[in-house]
């Protein structure tokens, strides 16, 4: 890693980031497609591990990092994501996505918060400028009017909630994996061990077989692909960088996803969607130069 990336840990911290933003956008168009086509959210779940789990464990045993009682963060993480995109994914069944995606979006918020108040890192005009503007590009981006006569459920509401405060956390706990001197492979590995067993007996429960879906198939795998990359890049970033920072930018895929759909999907760009990106971009730029 250190052959590629050139400059200050910061400057790399940064590029991993953005790097990992990507990845997670992408990996955001698989969820969405796997939702359109009717995979339950456990059946999709435990589609994704099957592929991300082994990867992530056989990375980090070729990697030679020594496994150390700080990785028991990336088992709480593990935990914290099986809560976070369970609820989410189950809060679409009776919410508005353009509601829902949001709020869930926000979780960077409270990673960025907890490391200010917890891990003392600086909050610094620039840095609250940039949290500020975070929220707002996913509203622009994501948000728009619920379904003509539907009222958000209460039950998808808490839901959401839950997702929401999971993943804060959940990001967080990747941090004080890194400062304990965890390296990023054993972290995510860690994270995967939890993370898998934990999909794979809950969808077992729920379907009354082991076998998963054909949609799970299709649809896991490939967003496993896409979180093996995007939590290594992230975590590695976390390494160099701070979490307030590094969170917020990687945790804004849906920049990546809306710039997809614009470019390559062939979706409408419309003023609302332009300062959507208008606004992430401030975003960034000020999280960068905090």
């Amino acid at each position: 890693m250190r052959g590629v990336l050139a400059g200050t840990p910061l400057s790399q911290a940064l590029l991993l980031a953005l790097g990992a933003m990507l990845l997670f956008g992408v990996g955001d168009l698989v969820y969405k497609k796997a939702a359109v086509a009717g995979v339950p959210a456990h059946q999709f779940l435990m589609g994704q591990a099957l592929l991300f789990a082994p990867t992530v464990i056989l990375i980090a045993l070729l990697s030679g990092a020594p496994i150390t009682r700080a990785a028991l963060w990336g088992a709480a993480a593990g935990a914290c994501s099986f809560v976070a995109f369970y609820n989410f994914s189950r809060s679409l069944a009776t919410g508005s996505i353009s509601v829902n995606a949001p709020i869930f979006r926000m979780s960077f918020i409270l990673t960025a918060a907890l490391a200010i108040v917890l891990l003392h890192e600086p909050l610094t005009p620039l840095k609250l400028a940039g949290l500020g503007l975070a929220p707002v590009a996913a509203w622009l981006l994501l948000g728009g009017a619920p379904a003509a006569g539907r009222k958000p459920a209460a039950a998808s509401l808490v839901q959401v909630g839950i997702a929401t405060v999971a993943l804060g956390v959940g990001m967080l706990f990747y941090k004080i994996g890194v400062l304990q001197g965890a390296s990023p492979a054993v972290l995510v590995a860690a994270q995967a061990t939890v993370f898998m067993p934990t999909a794979t007996a809950f969808s077992t429960w729920r379907e009354k077989r082991l076998v998963p879906s054909a949609g799970a198939l299709r649809y896991g795998p490939v967003a496993g692909l896409m979180l093996v990359g995007a939590f290594l890049l992230m975590t590695e970033a976390l390494r160099r960088g701070q979490a307030s920072v590094v969170v917020p930018i990687a945790q804004m895929g849906f920049v990546a996803t809306a710039l997809i759909g614009f470019l390559f999907l062939r979706e409408p760009f419309t003023p609302r969607k332009g300062a959507g990106l208008a606004a992430a971009a401030a975003a960034m730029a000020c999280l960068a130069a905090s």
